[in-house]
């Protein structure tokens, strides 16, 4: 039932463009199919020189041989954590965001069957975890740091879940995503949604 009301929400849904000409970048939001649905997470090993110890979703840069950024998506998580193309059903996307490192990125939604096996890339990765999609739909859950950006106050959303902290840009994808489709009715100002969101802050 949740799952169908996703699908439905996405499938009517007209996704934010930015436009900004800066370099294009798409993450999957991967959802499964059990009874109780889940998403999909990896956090980032701490050797990485970016994102280093963050949560995010599996996703990055668009290269040039990407059709389009589904295909950037779908092929990313697939060199991220062993997620085959074709196990994955693609049934939308939300609005686009630009991250402080000045990428346009866009997040494609899709759903997995529960029992795909996933593999961490250890390069980049050092976890793969899925969280109930429910969780975030308790506001006992939500919590929202503030943070000042050029004199302008925001509040931004994370979530504690076990050992994780899901925040920043991953976080801000995330509650657009949960507003959108399932009527969480979360406060989100974002920075993000603006092409001059200031880079490397």
């Amino acid at each position: 039932m949740m799952l169908n009301q996703v699908e439905e929400r996405l499938q009517n849904h007209q996704p934010r463009t930015i436009n900004a000409q800066l370099p294009e970048a798409a993450v999957l939001i991967p959802i499964t199919n059990a009874p109780e649905p889940e998403l999909v997470f990896t956090r980032r090993a701490p050797h990485m020189s970016t994102h280093s110890g963050e949560v995010a979703f599996p996703g990055g840069k668009r290269d040039l041989s990407d059709r389009d950024l589904v295909h950037t998506a779908l092929r990313e998580s697939f060199e991220e954590i062993a997620l085959p193309p074709e196990a994955v059903r693609i049934i939308g996307q939300t609005g686009s965001v630009v991250s402080r490192f000045g990428l346009e990125v866009t997040p494609i939604v899709g759903i997995i069957a529960a029992d795909t096996p996933l593999r961490a890339n250890m390069a980049e990765l050092d976890r793969i975890f899925k969280v109930p999609l429910s969780y975030f739909l308790d506001k006992d859950n939500l919590t929202f740091n503030h943070w000042k950006l050029r004199n302008h106050d925001y509040m931004m959303p994370s979530f504690y879940y076990r050992e994780y902290l899901i925040w920043g840009l991953t976080a801000v994808m995330l509650v657009e995503f949960l507003n959108i489709t399932l009527d969480a009715d979360i406060s989100l100002n974002a920075p993000h949604f603006n092409s001059h969101f200031p880079r490397h802050e």
